[in-house]
C-alpha cells in the first residue's frame, strides 16, 4: 500500500512541470525570435526584430493553459484529469512544433541578437517538453493522485469505531444525533 505522500508526489510533480512550462513559454515569448533588415529610406537600413509573441501569438495562451492546467490537475480527477492531461500534452507538442517551425542556424544580419533568437526557441522547446511531461503524467496517474475534496466525501463502506467517543463523533459528523434515542 502506498503512503499519504507518495500518492502525492506524481500531483507535486504535474503542477512544478507545468508551472516551470508555463514559465518558459513566456519567457520565450518575450525573447528575440527572427530579425532582419530592411531599408529604412532616408535612415539607411534598419535591423526588424521580432519577438516570439509576435513570430507565434499561441505562447502566452500556451502558457496561461499550463498554468490552467495545474488548477485543473489539482481540481479533477478519473476520466476528466485524463482529458486534461491529454489536452496539455497535445499543447506541449505545439509548442515543440512552434519552437522547431523555422529555425535557421545561419543567415543573420549584422547586429542581430544570436544567442537571444537561439535562446527564445530552446526556452520555448524546453517548456513544450514539459508542458508534454506533465500531461503525460497526469493521464498515467490520474486515478492514483489525490483529488481536491475527496477527503471531505462520503465514505462508500461505513467505519467501525474502536470506542463509544468516536462512535458519537462520527455519528455526527454525518449528521447524525448520537443523542437522539428516538
Amino acid at each position: 500500500m502506498t503512503s499519504p505522500a507518495s500518492s502525492k508526489r506524481p500531483l507535486w510533480i504535474v503542477a512544478a512541470t507545468l508551472l516551470l512550462g508555463a514559465a518558459a513559454l513566456w519567457g520565450g515569448s518575450r525573447l528575440v525570435w527572427s530579425a532582419q533588415q530592411r531599408d529604412g529610406g532616408v535612415r539607411g537600413m534598419l535591423l526588424e526584430t521580432q519577438t516570439g509573441a509576435q513570430h507565434s501569438g499561441a505562447l502566452v495562451p500556451l502558457a496561461v493553459l499550463a498554468v490552467a492546467g495545474v488548477a485543473g490537475a489539482v481540481a479533477t480527477g478519473g476520466w476528466p484529469r485524463r482529458v486534461l492531461g491529454v489536452v496539455l500534452a497535445v499543447a506541449g507538442l505545439w509548442a515543440c512544433w512552434i519552437a522547431v517551425d523555422g529555425v535557421s542556424f545561419s543567415g543573420f544580419p549584422p547586429g542581430a541578437p544570436v544567442w537571444q533568437m537561439f535562446l527564445g526557441r530552446a526556452l520555448t522547446l524546453l517548456a513544450g517538453i514539459l508542458v508534454l511531461l506533465g500531461g503525460l503524467i497526469a493521464t498515467k496517474r490520474a486515478g492514483a493522485m489525490p483529488r481536491l475534496g475527496a477527503r471531505y466525501a462520503a465514505p462508500s463502506v461505513k467505519k467501525t469505531a474502536r470506542d463509544p467517543d468516536t462512535e458519537l463523533w462520527e455519528a455526527l459528523s454525518e449528521g447524525e444525533d448520537p443523542t437522539d434515542s428516538a
